[in-house]
């Protein structure tokens, strides 16, 4: 399947950064436009037709949802995933009414994007593969955004920074299977050796890495920290 493609927009050019860079390291999407209003969000929907709009609520010119109802109403083919602060009941329930595909509250976590990202490129799959759907098909169509989170992304435990986490994850990850020390992470991320051992004794008991001693010629073992993914923790939870 082609690439779907995504249109941004989000007023704060610090996010569509992060928002751009986030989708370039998830399979099967590509970002080809990005708008910090709703009048060039309206344009370039136009002229480029994109798959996916990830749209924020809060634009100088109009609220998001506005713009959810000018899609729905030109544009019933592109689909869209809301990213915001917005927490107001009255705003989910209109986004929803405009039938977003998913709204996901900021601050944006790395994991939990790209688990809806992941979940909507299954859901297109799914539907352009269908002649016909059964009821099992209808439900799963309906219910998609009531299914529980797989881990405790969104309710972290007191003390652990969901920003913080996600530079941790994505610096244990950059390291493969050398393995990387508490103070090493600390001086990637930019905090203190205890801090960056919090973070990284509580992905180890999310399962999301593991701890090894490693001992040298002189002086004490060293506890080096590898990422585990995804297939790897699904083989342990199987054994």
């Amino acid at each position: 399947m082609r690439k779907l493609e995504v249109l941004i927009v989000e007023d704060d050019m610090r996010i569509i950064d992060i928002n751009k860079r986030f989708v370039s390291k998830i399979e099967g999407f590509e970002v080809i436009a990005t708008a910090t209003n709703g009048t060039d969000a309206k344009e370039l929907l136009s002229c480029t037709r994109p798959q996916l709009v990830l749209l924020d609520v809060y634009l100088p010119d109009m609220l998001g949802t506005e713009l959810v109802w000018h899609i729905r109403q030109h544009y019933r083919e592109v689909d869209v995933i809301m990213i915001t602060a917005a927490k107001e009941m009255e705003m989910v329930q209109e986004a929803l009414r405009g039938g977003v595909y998913d709204y996901i509250v900021k601050p944006l976590v790395f994991e939990r994007f790209r688990e809806r990202l992941e979940s909507y490129r299954k859901h297109v799959i799914r539907t352009r593969e269908a002649v016909e759907v059964d009821q099992e098909v209808i439900d799963q169509m309906l219910t998609r955004r009531l299914v529980a989170p797989k881990n405790r992304d969104v309710l972290a435990p007191k003390g652990i920074d969901l920003l913080t986490l996600e530079k941790v994850i994505e610096a244990i990850r950059q390291t493969g299977d050398k393995g990387v020390s508490a103070e090493e992470i600390g001086r990637e991320i930019g905090t203190s050796r205890t801090t960056a051992r919090r973070y990284l004794e509580y992905l180890v008991l999310e399962k999301k890495a593991r701890a090894d001693l490693i001992y040298g010629t002189v002086g004490r073992p060293e506890r080096k920290y590898r990422y585990l993914p995804s297939c790897s923790m699904n083989n342990m939870n199987k054994k």
